[in-house]
């Protein structure tokens, strides 16, 4: 206070400038200008200052400000500022402004409304804290906890797995039990989350599952080529949860804790022989569940969800997602894949190429370099092929255009030698198939050495006991279908002599 008093009496008495009295004091001469304001608002004079002792000047020149009392203002409803905060584009400025216009008594300041705000959301659960935005998160899980499902034919218990999904914003959430934990369990359940929905949030926020994610990186995840079709065909982005970092789907971490508590901890005393009469339990449990009353937010899951999410998702698309599954395949030498041990034709010339395979319940698509190069119709027989006509070599295809019947109609056309040599090709193998490629040389014998030879060569071969389209070849090469044929061996009948002990067919009648 000695240094104050001196720089008024500088001013008061001596009448010095506020910058002198600053280079006398070594203070700045903004404080100069403070201390000699202060005294002018006390209306303080020289004679004055000298008369007040250090504590009596200071209670003059800086009396205490006045105290106010909290009650006196009006506190805004917090949990309306927590649920709006939701909203796309809500910001504390904004709800702080139609606070204060509508506040009916005084109003607290910016920042004692947002202070309060914030020591009143520390008192939520923690993973209230994140601010979800209306429509803009589903995360999606599955518990740890199983429930036995029983086989009513032989008594055998499969544990089904609890899948869980619920909104960030108004923690709406939707149970189903699957078999497992695949890819088309995780696919359809999310599936049928979103139709339970109504509509398509901004992202889904999944665990890092194999099924799911081809590649967990921390950085940058890959997903699988199934869930790259489910996101494209919803129209939705993924952003997987980091690995071993389950804040990051902590509403779902705390969806789950409760299902297993208020659902599957009230079917414990249950038996189950279905999975649909299991799903049957859960889906009522679950309407309940979404009803019940927030015990510091007023209304429940379904109400918030109906203000919050629902005005915000996207509609559903027209059709709903075809599952399918992608495995990769290489084509064979015979330009075919191999599908659960059935067989399907691709172009001839990507034998020895591998392509991805896309599978759903009814076809059956091969592409290359994500071109699709063969679709066809799903088929359960095993051992068996499907084959494109367009897909094979053109030899393949004029083999496969002939038949038995039609082989057999050429060779009576060119003769009854060919006739009877294309019947025994035909007939001697296990198949028929095998013999069209010996029938097929002997028509190109026909077109290089004319039909008249042809029939002779054949009647020289039948005739030789010879009926191979290797020795019609060389019957024609070596030009012996024009030798006269062989005359047949006449066959004398072998008769034994009268004797004794020679006995006749008559001893044995």
């Amino acid at each position: 206070m000695r240094k104050i008093r001196e720089v008024l009496r500088l001013r008061l008495e001596c009448r010095l400038s506020l910058e002198q009295i600053g280079l006398a004091l070594g203070l700045s001469k903004g404080v100069v200008a403070k201390y000699v304001k202060a005294a002018a608002a006390a209306q303080l004079d020289w004679p004055a200052v000298q008369g007040l002792a250090e504590r009596g000047l200071e209670e003059r020149l800086f009396p205490p400000a006045a105290k106010v009392r909290f009650s006196d203002f009006t506190p805004p409803d917090y949990a309306w500022i927590h649920q709006e905060l939701k909203r796309k584009g809500v910001t504390l400025q904004l709800l702080w402004e139609e606070y204060r216009a509508q506040c009916p008594g005084r109003p607290y300041l910016y920042t004692a409304f947002t202070q309060r705000y914030r020591t009143w959301a520390q008192t939520l659960k923690r993973s209230m804290r994140q601010v979800h935005r209306a429509g803009e998160k589903l995360f999606i899980d599955y518990a740890g906890q199983t429930t036995p499902v029983i086989d009513g034919d032989t008594g055998q218990i499969h544990q089904a797995q609890l899948f869980v999904a619920t909104m960030g914003a108004s923690n709406y959430t939707y149970a189903e039990a699957t078999w497992g934990q695949k890819s088309e369990d995780w696919l359809g359940a999310q599936a049928r989350a979103l139709t339970f929905l109504g509509g398509v949030p901004a992202m889904l926020v999944p665990d890092n599952p194999r099924a799911l994610i081809a590649d967990p990186d921390r950085y940058e995840p890959g997903l699988g080529r199934a869930y790259q079709e489910f996101a494209a065909h919803y129209g939705v982005a993924v952003l997987p949860a980091r690995v071993r970092h389950p804040q990051d789907k902590a509403k779902v971490e705390v969806a789950v804790q409760i299902a297993e508590r208020w659902i599957l901890a009230r079917l414990r005393h249950r038996q189950f022989f279905s999975l649909t009469s299991l799903n049957g339990a859960i889906g009522e449990l679950l309407a309940d569940f979404n009803h019940r009353p927030f015990k510091k937010l007023s209304g429940c899951r379904a109400s918030a969800f109906a203000a919050l999410d629902r005005p915000m998702l996207r509609p559903l698309p027209a059709r709903p997602f075809e599952l399918a599954r992608w495995k990769k395949a290489r084509v064979s030498i015979d330009y075919h894949v191999e599908i659960e041990r059935h067989y399907y034709s691709v172009p001839f010339q990507l034998v020895g190429k591998q392509v991805e395979v896309r599978l759903t319940a009814a076809v059956i698509e091969c592409f290359l370099k994500g071109e699709r190069v063969a679709s066809h119709p799903r088929s359960t027989a095993q051992g068996r092929h499907s084959t494109v006509t367009e897909h094979m070599p053109k030899s393949h295809r004029a083999h496969l255009e002939w038949s038995p019947g039609r082989l057999l109609n050429w060779g009576a056309s060119i003769g009854p030698a060919t006739a009877g040599l294309v019947k025994h090709l035909l007939e001697s193998r296990p198949h028929p198939e095998m013999g069209y490629r010996a029938c097929l040389g002997l028509m190109r014998l026909g077109r290089t050495y004319g039909n008249d030879r042809l029939e002779a060569a054949c009647a020289r071969a039948m005739a030789v006991r010879a009926p191979t389209y290797r020795s019609v070849a060389s019957i024609l090469k070596a030009a012996l279908d024009r030798l006269p044929l062989p005359t047949p061996a006449v066959h004398t009948e072998l008769r034994l002599p009268e004797h004794d002990n020679v006995r006749g067919p008559k001893y044995y009648h």
